[in-house]
């Protein structure tokens, strides 16, 4: 269902890949950015990027579940971090690889970004994923 490819022209990626090939006329989710909000809209972590990017996860897990999807199914994520620091970029990146996220690996940006809409808000992810078919016994 899913082809990942890894462009051997191209300098290796360490936990992701160059591309992810989907195949037409499979189901497709298009995931809105996921937040360091609880379930009641308060900020989780404020101030610690590890703390956020793992809510952020958890949420994003959430939002795949209500579609009938999972993190092994992510094709693609933009993932954004309020730093300008690489260490904080790669501390989020740390948690979005221990996840299981780029287990695929899945096609990713990781992007520093001046800030995000939360007052507070470090993190947020966007996703793409495929939808399995419901299996019929």
């Amino acid at each position: 269902m899913i082809r990942r490819v890894t462009v051997p022209t191209l300098f290796p990626p360490p936990t992701y890949s160059h591309a992810s090939v989907v195949k037409a006329g499979t189901k497709l989710a298009f995931l809105a950015g996921a937040v360091p909000l609880d379930a009641e809209g308060k900020l989780v972590g404020e101030g610690d990027p590890v703390r956020q990017a793992r809510q952020v996860i958890a949420n994003l897990e959430e939002q795949l579940r209500a579609v009938g999807s999972d993190l092994a199914h992510v094709v693609a994520t933009d993932v954004y971090v309020v730093s300008g620091e690489t260490a904080a970029l790669s501390a989020v990146w740390d948690v979005v690889e221990a996840s299981g996220l780029s287990t695929g690996p899945h096609s990713s940006t990781l992007i520093g970004v001046a800030c995000l809409g939360y007052t507070g808000q470090l993190v947020e992810i966007t996703a793409t994923a495929v939808v399995p078919e419901e299996s019929h016994p």
